[in-house]
């Protein structure tokens, strides 16, 4: 008997769900006889759903609504929980680690291949700034969101209960870095929920909270147009939100957050969304990259000079077809993402049956973008939208996107449920720590003639 063809589709992601999901289809009459095989390394068993991120942060849907189960969507692909370590193409295997290897203590193992399919993705692009890896939280998971849920209900709780004016004054001040998609959306979402949940605290009033977004460049949210992101400053300065352009992070060392333009504010949350970058297992294969460190691709998908090498979405350079431009490539949003992954699987499929490739071409359509509760901006076929009507469009559009009819349903009847009772404000710091209750409660007691407990 010959070996079944093995496709390795690293990453589990937007890009690796969808094209393993597509492979599952076009591939399916080659699974059931055997002659081909889909194995899928992720390091979690799930897909984020990362525009619902700022929804879930907010209690608007439930973190386990905006992830979807690979193993029950991919039911015909083997899925590994690991991380790839490294790719040598040229001898056709990954090295990676499991968490059964982890167990074992076995260190890594090798998996080999006959197709691979890069969708790593991407990760947080930091930039060393003193504090920021000991004080600083991103935005890219669902872990991350719930937490920053969690933190910022517990810094209202603290400031209702202290008696150190400087110590309320850095928990009720909330610094953003970052004017994109992730930081504005995260910012708007969880500034109308704290403004709701002061409601309940008898000394903790709206006003009292300071919300700081900070961005480099002169325009948040570039991709909605000008018009638009200007909207989407006043917008926010109306509800004292202090946008500052052109400014950087300098320092949040020993929790007082220091910008470029000389301001410093004593703060005990900093949320860093200021980009991307490539994610770092590109580095460590032998495909070309680009000056980006992303995988130069072709526009049918395939690494660039390479055969039986295959990339979409964030990790890859593929080449925009639509505009007369040498060099012009595919922005790295969700998009080309989803719209790549269908051109990739029935590419991969036509090349195990011998069959000629056909090329990505997609136009830019427009963005949305939400401002929290009924408000939000849009820049969609050349019309631009703001209020209530770009919001709407916002939500329309990404539950026409999240996958799988479950989850659409499920996150429909939370909107629904939302808009008839009030928000959720319940803090579970205790997730983060499970095991804290337990490990006091079987710790040894303390000595007789130590300190009685309050």
């Amino acid at each position: 008997m010959t070996e079944p063809a093995r496709i390795l589709v690293v990453g589990g992601g937007y890009v690796g769900m969808y094209t393993a999901l597509r492979l599952q289809r076009q591939l399916k009459a080659e699974l059931r006889s055997g002659a081909a095989e889909i194995v899928v390394v992720t390091p979690d068993p799930y897909m984020t759903y990362q525009p619902f991120l700022p929804e879930a942060a907010a209690g608007s849907i439930s973190p386990r609504h905006v992830v979807v189960p690979l193993r029950r969507l991919l039911d015909g692909c083997r899925i590994v929980i690991g991380e790839v370590h490294s790719v040598d193409h040229a001898e056709r295997t990954v090295t990676l680690s499991t968490l059964a290897t982890e167990e074992e203590g076995t260190g890594t193992t090798r998996l080999t291949y006959d197709e691979l399919v890069i969708a790593a993705g991407s990760v947080s692009r930091t930039l060393p700034v003193p504090g920021l890896a000991d004080y600083a939280i991103g935005f890219k998971t669902v872990e991350e969101a719930i937490g920053l849920r969690n933190h910022v209900i517990e810094q209202m709780d603290i400031a209702s209960s202290t008696r150190d004016p400087a110590l309320r004054d850095a928990a009720l001040t909330f610094v953003f870095v970052g004017g994109g998609y992730a930081g504005v959306e995260a910012l708007a979402e969880l500034e109308d929920m704290a403004r709701y949940t002061a409601r309940y605290y008898h000394n903790v009033k709206p006003e009292d909270l300071r919300w700081i977004l900070v961005e480099a460049s002169d325009r948040i949210l570039p991709e909605v147009g000008e018009e638009m992101g200007r909207y989407a400053i006043r917008e926010l300065r109306g509800r004292n939100i202090d946008v500052r352009l052109g400014t950087r992070l300098e320092s949040c060392e020993d929790r007082v957050a220091v910008l470029s333009d000389g301001t410093r504010f004593p703060t005990r949350t900093v949320v860093w969304t200021a980009g991307v970058k490539p994610a770092p297992v590109l580095a460590s294969t032998d495909l070309p990259l680009d000056e980006r460190g992303r995988l130069r691709c072709t526009a049918e998908l395939t690494v660039e000079g390479v055969e039986h090498a295959w990339a979409a979405g964030d990790a890859a350079a593929v080449p925009d077809v639509t505009v007369d431009e040498p060099g012009r490539t595919c922005a790295p949003n969700a998009q080309h993402a989803v719209r790549q992954t269908k051109v990739l699987a029935e590419n991969i499929a036509a090349s195990l049956r011998g069959q000629p490739l056909k090329e990505y071409a997609h136009k830019y359509v427009g963005s949305v973008a939400s401002l929290g509760l009924h408000q939000g901006v849009a820049h969609i076929y050349g019309r631009k939208l703001k209020g209530y009507p770009a919001w709407f469009m916002h939500r329309a559009y990404h539950l026409s996107r999240v996958p799988t009819f479950n989850r659409k349903a499920r996150v429909l009847a939370e909107w629904t449920l939302s808009g008839l009772f009030k928000r959720e404000i319940v803090s579970l710091g205790s997730l983060e720590h499970p095991r804290a209750e337990f490990e006091l409660a079987a710790a040894p007691p303390p000595p007789k003639n130590g300190p009685r407990p309050l």
